[in-house]
């Protein structure tokens, strides 16, 4: 009885320093996050003097006003859709169509092909090359730019034929093929259903990728017209603090310097509300097409 009540006692000290532990993780991973949500909502100048730490003060709304006020940023985000939404999908189908066959036993070569793909992380043409390839493909200055150069991502495709290998027994796909399935109808009616989990962070991953694709656009896109939401929000804030700069002369420290100091905090906001809105949906999948993706292979 003296040991279950010492070996009980043990285990709940070690629950409490578990949850002390996580809770403070907690808050040095929140904190962050809920300052830049009340800095956007909050007077700047009490930011900038530090009288704000973790709730708004002097509540506004004016860096959101001026942000969304600005039409070149809602023809960002429709632009950052366009490449979101198209780009995602042109991933999706390509990586599972390198997948698939990468992951099947009766292919020819695979761990040759495996390698070559492999090889293609760890070494490449680098900037220059890749700008030249760009450029003669004539996808400079078109939406193209924005989704072809980097349809496959090679640690995606890996976790993703990994996923198949692992999680898809290879008798199902015996079986189906002696019952006269062939490789089109067993990809799209067996692999596919079985496959929502990776599905679900592949989308996740590829469709963050493109929210926040920026240097893409910086390097490919010359038009105003077909730059995405990052870049727009970019070039708002150098304007906003050029602006800001050139009034210091006359004015001081005067509204402009401290509207972009508010305008830097709802600039994140803005750019990252998409995302967190659409998380929560493919959350449940995440953990578990992670992990089976990427235990064995």
């Amino acid at each position: 009885m003296r040991e279950r009540s010492r070996k009980f006692s043990s285990d709940k000290w070690f629950d409490i320093a578990v949850v002390m532990l996580s809770a403070f993780i907690l808050i040095i991973v929140l904190y962050p996050l809920i300052f830049v949500v009340s800095a956007s909502f909050s007077n700047p100048e009490k930011v900038m003097n530090g009288e704000m730490w973790l709730f708004p003060v002097d509540f506004t709304l004016d860096a959101y006003t001026e942000i969304l006020k600005n039409g070149s940023v809602w023809n960002g985000y429709k632009n950052t859709l366009i490449y979101t939404i198209g780009g995602t999908f042109i991933n999706i189908i390509l990586t599972t169509l390198a997948a698939y066959p990468l992951s099947r036993r009766d292919l020819p070569g695979r761990n040759l092909f495996m390698f070559i793909i492999t090889f293609t992380m760890f070494f490449n043409g680098g900037l220059i090359p890749t700008f030249l390839i760009v450029q003669g493909l004539g996808l400079v200055d078109t939406i193209w730019a924005m989704m072809i150069p980097n349809a496959i991502a090679t640690y995606n495709l890996i976790v993703m034929r990994t996923y198949f290998q692992s999680s898809i027994p290879w008798e199902i796909q015996e079986s189906a093929m002696m019952d006269g399935c062939n490789n089109i109808h067993m990809l799209w009616k067996i692999i596919l259903p079985l496959s929502k989990p990776i599905l679900a962070v592949m989308i996740l991953f590829y469709a963050v990728g493109h929210w926040n694709a920026f240097f893409n656009a910086l390097i490919y896109l010359r038009d105003d017209a077909l730059y995405p939401l990052q870049l727009v929000l970019r070039e708002i804030l150098l304007v906003t603090q050029a602006s800001a700069t050139e009034g210091l002369d006359s004015f001081g420290l005067g509204d402009k310097l401290l509207l972009g100091e508010s305008i830097k905090y709802a600039l994140i906001i803005v750019a990252s509300l998409p995302v967190l809105i659409m998380y929560p949906f493919v959350q449940k999948h995440f953990v578990k097409g992670v992990m089976i993706g990427s235990i064995k292979g």
